[in-house]
């Protein structure tokens, strides 16, 4: 009998609200620990996070038990409950930059691409190659080492901030080599029509 989407989720809740509670014992805030359903609307609060930032859905658990480690090294589990209030408690900011945190570490990591799979993908990647392979050449001659390296990092998936830190810069910096380099690129290749 095949399982169904929803239990598999209620019981994926479940587990992290034992595991939670689990922790909890072997620890000094255990003399409170937060009652079951606290945690479940706590993970049912982050779910909804993520789905609107738009995070991948096999990250949700890890986003997830990270904000409930980051809730149990700063806040004691008695408190818990006052995280969902709708009060701005020390509680409940507390329980905001947990998430905030945690989306944001999501959302800066870099992401790989999947190499192409099918024959029709394939063809469309050697064309595409000719392109960068042409681009490349063009430059290799047309920029600065210092722009080819910023370029290259963007191409490779890297944010503006982790390639500022690379080369020791500000990310304004970067913006703006990354900005002068693709322009040179534009006109020099698609030189504007009179």
């Amino acid at each position: 009998m095949a399982r169904t989407k929803a239990p598999r989720s209620r019981s994926r809740r479940m587990m992290m609200a034992a595991v939670m509670l689990g922790a909890l014992a072997g620890t000094p805030a255990a003399r409170a620990a937060p009652p079951t359903q606290v945690v479940t609307d706590i993970s049912k609060y982050c779910q909804a996070c993520w789905r609107n930032a738009r995070l991948p859905v096999d990250r949700w658990d890890d986003c997830t038990h990270d904000v409930f480690v980051r809730l149990l090294e700063r806040l004691e589990a008695a408190r818990w409950n006052c995280v969902l209030t709708t009060e701005d408690t020390q509680e409940r900011r507390e329980f905001l930059r947990a998430i905030d945190a945690v989306r944001k570490r999501v959302q800066r990591e870099r992401k790989l691409q999947a190499l192409p799979t099918d024959l029709a993908t394939a063809a469309r990647a050697n064309s595409e190659t000719d392109e960068r392979e042409a681009v490349d050449h063009h430059a290799l001659h047309l920029l600065t080492p210092r722009q080819q390296r910023v370029l290259q990092l963007f191409a490779d998936g890297w944010k503006v901030p982790d390639i500022a830190r690379e080369l020791g810069t500000t990310p304004a910096r970067v913006s703006d080599e990354k900005y002068k380099a693709i322009k040179k690129l534009q006109l020099h290749l698609c030189p504007p029509e009179h």
